[in-house]
């Protein structure tokens, strides 16, 4: 007997799609599934790819993908998946699949999107046809998914166009690494990476995180550096996380940016770099969380964000930063930035210390895991 409540081991099947180390999404359930060893189960874990090492106490089971596009290779790997399940006491996926006992939440509405930000021609695609065929076997009225909830405004958005019953969620706190917590030393960090990076003391550093750039806005944090520098502002954008660039490196280039504006793809060193950092900007155009605010903030770093990200509001309330208010205006965004850099960042530090010593931001993963443990007791003795 093992768990915090004395549970059987269980034998629970994770199913995510990809993954790669650097996404929100797949260390969050790398997050969960070493929780759930820790406790004494067994994990599975079902993909389609998996980039860089898998621990080895992960069962790792590799679904080959096959399709055209992706939503065909999101609906076979559903398909070839199903045979594949044996005796498990849980089957949690990570992305929206028929037949899951519990969802992890971490993307938006896709049917909101279609019905209501989409035009008439988007919902004939046959693209969104399939993702919300998928989307429904989750959320629709008779299904009996229940769904770890990452963000609380997007429930009223499956609600609205489903009509789930609100208690198929469960709300989940963050999860952030407790290894972004400014540590004792965090100056002595700071300028040694930044002597790596090669950055004088004057050169003010901007730090844009996470995979997906154009979500995220990476095209107005390049836009608002080039505007900094305009008024003098000395600074260079550090581009960390995994994605298409060149879209954006053209930007940078046509705004005499190339020196400037750094890809750093994914990065293992992101605490030393938090460190590094003047400012986080993350000005996206959509984020249901936004784990990068808060890995900034417990760090010291400000933050100035839109206010589209779920946990913009941990921003707002802690007084790290700035919320740039809808619509999104670039030269809201330029004067945040400015006022960010003019506070001290010792001052900084300061208030990120206390906000790491006040929050719970860390435990997603024993919070999902206690909720996979009840889930699974109801199970068995509803069989």
């Amino acid at each position: 007997m093992v768990g915090t409540n004395e549970l059987p081991s269980l034998k629970l099947a994770f199913a995510l799609y990809k993954y790669f180390p650097f996404g929100g999404l797949q260390r969050n359930m790398l997050a969960m599934a070493l929780e759930a060893i820790a406790r004494g189960h067994a994990v599975t874990i079902y993909c389609s790819d998996w980039q860089g090492d898998c621990p080895p106490e992960i069962d790792l089971q590799l679904i080959p993908s096959r399709g055209w596009d992706n939503a065909a290779r999101m609906q076979n790997f559903a398909a070839d998946l199903r045979p594949q399940l044996k005796a498990y006491d849980l089957l949690v996926g990570f992305n929206k699949w028929p037949g899951l006992d519990l969802y992890y939440a971490a993307d938006s509405c896709f049917a909101y999107k279609a019905n209501v930000e989409r035009g008439f021609f988007y919902r004939l695609a046959p693209r969104t046809k399939a993702y919300l065929k998928l989307e429904d076997a989750v959320f629709s009225a008779d299904s009996k998914t229940q769904i770890l909830e990452v963000s609380r405004p997007e429930r009223e958005r499956f609600l609205q166009c489903y009509g789930t019953a609100e208690n198929r969620f469960h709300t989940l706190p963050p999860g952030i690494a407790t290894n972004r917590v400014a540590p004792d030393n965090w100056r002595e960090i700071r300028r040694e990476m930044r002597e790596q990076l090669g950055l004088s003391d004057e050169k003010k550093c901007f730090l844009a995180l996470g995979s997906g750039y154009k979500t995220k806005g990476l095209d107005r944090s390049i836009a608002a550096l080039h505007a900094l520098c305009e008024q003098g502002v000395d600074g260079v954008l550090l581009v960390v996380g995994e994605d298409k660039r060149e879209q954006f490196v053209r930007q940078a280039e046509k705004l005499g940016l190339n020196e400037r504006v750094r890809f750093l793809g994914g990065r293992d060193d992101v605490p030393d770099l938090l460190q590094a950092a003047d400012v986080l900007l993350h000005p996206a155009y959509k984020e249901n969380t936004g784990n990068a605010l808060l890995e900034a903030m417990i760090a010291g770093l400000p933050v100035v964000t839109s206010d589209v990200c779920g946990y913009a509001h941990y921003v707002r309330d802690a007084q790290m930063g700035a919320v740039i208010a809808s619509p999104f205006n670039s030269d809201d965004f330029v004067v945040a930035i400015n006022q960010a850099l003019a506070v001290p960042g010792e001052q900084w530090h300061l208030k990120g210390e206390h906000f790491a010593k006040n929050s719970d931001v860390y435990s997603r993963p024993q919070v999902a895991v206690d909720i996979m443990e009840k889930l699974a007791d109801e199970k068995s003795a509803g069989q």
